[in-house]
């Protein structure tokens, strides 16, 4: 498995997949001989440290994200607060609608 990334960051999807090839690679070291070569662990810890990096960055990212999303959304329900009722009273009905019409089994 490489860390080089192709000009673009990893998703989550490819970030899991990296840190499931890294622990696979990491039983095989020690199931192998129970005692690998410095290279290898070192490399090993390279990579691990690389993932653990696009993580935090990926879920920095994220949290700043829905923050910005929960800042925007606060902004817009103080701003038009009956037209954020309307809305809220109407998705309520619909679900009510539906749940009242589902059959019981």
């Amino acid at each position: 498995m490489s860390t080089q990334t192709t000009g673009r960051e990893m998703g989550p999807d490819e970030l899991v997949a990296e840190l499931r090839g890294l622990v696979a690679e990491a039983e095989r070291m020690l199931g192998e001989s129970g005692q690998a070569s410095p290279e290898k662990v070192s490399a090993l810890c390279e990579r691990f440290e690389a993932v653990r990096g696009r993580v935090t960055a990926l879920y920095a990212s994220a949290r700043d994200r829905v923050i910005g999303g929960a800042k925007s959304t606060d902004a817009a329900i103080r701003d038009h607060p009956y037209a954020a009722l309307a809305i809220a009273l109407g998705v309520g009905v619909l679900l009510g609608a539906v749940v009242a019409r589902r059959p019981e089994q």
